[in-house]
């Protein structure tokens, strides 16, 4: 009993600037129509064995199907007080709020979350599942790409097929902008958008962050604890298919089984890292704002929009996260000799596998070259060619399949397993074996070369998307190894 008090306390000494009975309404609504799944203030520290943290999968995801109330928005599982629709005159433009916040607007501005609408990838896949599916899903991949488009009602199967162009001319919708992420108050599960919108707490605007001490003469200003966690993260960067319940992404849960959960290290430290400034033109000097860039690992996107800043920002966290070295290299070997070769590559940055979402597309690989004295290339493996990683590339990738085991390149709305899944654990290695013959006429030394490459997408998929030429596929080289293999004069020998 004494626990449920203090609970209580700081829930409500946390909350400060909203009316009670706005918050009674928002608890009462929510826990009748949630039925058994409970709601996760700003201020609540998250418990792995509460129901608010039940993913969407069973007994969770039963109970909600139950329930229909609870998922206004099916089968996406955003809320709102009351479960209403909400009224775009309820939230700002991100123009407005960078009126104040001038450093925090230009950061966003260029990063995916602005375009999160509108990248022309994104849209071109969305509208070929809303036809697949016959609008089924038209509401679930949208609701953490436009969560304000979402929660308005303005969501239509005529929207999600129509083009960026004529989309942003007839009806301009935000992306993740500020809006999306300063007007949560809680969360109800780990995935699949499972957050509640709260724009006007009690009529006024309501921004909700991570600061106690946090002013404006605009808007009013809450607290919240949740900001500042990695599970505020996992509402959009955990996905479930809604219908065959298969684990599509699972960043947050990469993250949460990893060391640096256990440390203490949060997506928000790598992905939002702090500079020295004011968060507002007329706010206090601070030794530690959050950035806003979002940095991810798509600069192929970030360059084709323009956004080459954020584009070098990919480059350089790409480079961060990850090591590749030639293991047990033998001393010398000799001409018609097979050769062996083991790489590793470690994941020694990013805080979840590497790589991490959007199944259909990411991928690194190895690229290794073998080239003699004479630049003569004597073997490669790892070359694109017509627009994929040639068969055979060492590579690290998920690979998703339908019920007939048959994998899915495109189509994720028919996935209902994971066939494949040899992506490289935080901390974790992975070491690649090659073997080729040395040509009995190569002269000595050989120069071994090793690129890590990354892309967000491969050029085929891009092609098939939007045209072939509509979007160069960036290959991203996230780092390198080099050795030398010293060559006797003498030829092997053949058994």
């Amino acid at each position: 009993m004494a626990g449920m008090q203090d609970r209580g306390a700081r829930v409500r000494s946390t909350l400060i600037g909203l009316h009670c009975g706005a918050l009674v309404l928002l608890a009462a609504t929510l826990f009748a129509a949630l039925v058994a799944v409970d709601l996760v203030l700003g201020d609540e520290q998250p418990v792995a064995a509460q129901a608010g943290n039940d993913k969407w999968l069973e007994p969770a995801r039963s109970r909600l199907m139950q329930a229909r109330e609870a998922l206004p928005f099916f089968p996406h599982r955003a809320n709102t007080r009351g479960n209403v629709v909400l009224q775009p005159q309820d939230f700002e433009s991100a123009e407005l709020c960078g009126a104040c916040h001038t450093e925090i607007y230009r950061q966003w501005r260029s990063s995916m979350m602005a375009q999160a609408w509108d990248e022309p990838v994104y849209r071109a896949l969305l509208k070929l599942a809303s036809e697949a599916t016959e609008g089924r899903g038209d509401t679930f991949c949208t609701g953490c790409h436009s969560p304000v488009g979402l929660t308005t009602g303005q969501i239509t199967t005529a929207l999600n097929r129509s083009s960026v162009e004529d989309s942003a001319r007839d009806h301009p919708l935000p992306g993740v902008d500020c809006e999306s992420c300063h007007n949560i108050s809680a969360r109800t599960g780990l995935d699949n958008g499972a957050y509640v919108m709260t724009p006007r707490a009690h009529g006024r605007p309501t921004k909700f962050g991570p600061r106690q001490d946090a002013v404006s003469p605009y808007h009013d200003t809450v607290y919240s604890a949740l900001h500042t966690r990695s599970d505020f993260c996992a509402t959009c960067h955990n996905v479930t298919h809604p219908f065959s319940s298969v684990a599509v992404e699972r960043t947050y849960d990469e993250w949460l089984e990893s060391a640096y959960s256990l440390n203490g290290e949060t997506c928000q430290d790598c992905h939002m890292p702090g500079f020295a400034g004011r968060a507002a033109s007329m706010g206090p000097q601070r030794e530690h704002v959050a950035s806003h860039w979002f940095s991810g690992a798509n600069a192929t996107l970030l360059s084709h929009l323009g956004r080459e800043e954020a584009a070098q920002r990919a480059r350089d966290l790409l480079a961060r996260a990850a090591r590749i070295e030639f293991e047990a290299l033998p001393e010398r070997v000799r001409p018609g000799q097979d050769v062996r070769l083991a790489v590793r590559v470690s994941n020694v940055g990013a805080g979840h596998k590497l790589p991490t979402g959007f199944p259909e597309g990411r991928e690194i690989w190895i690229d290794l070259r073998v080239s003699d004295a004479r630049g003569r290339q004597v073997y490669r493996l790892g070359a694109v060619r017509d627009g994929e990683t040639e068969a055979g590339t060492r590579n690290f990738k998920v690979h998703l399949g339908d019920k007939d085991g048959n994998e899915l390149d495109i189509e994720v709305w028919n996935a209902t397993q994971i066939l494949s899944d040899n992506r490289i654990l935080p901390k974790g290695y992975i070491v690649r074996e090659f073997s080729f013959r040395v040509p009995a006429d190569a002269v000595g030394p050989l120069s071994l070369r090793a690129d890590l490459n990354y892309w967000p997408f491969s050029q085929k998929l891009a092609d098939f998307l939007l045209g072939a030429g509509a979007l160069q596929v960036e290959v991203t080289r996230m780092t390198q190894a080099r050795a030398r293999l010293a060559l006797s004069r003498e030829l092997a020998r053949t058994p």
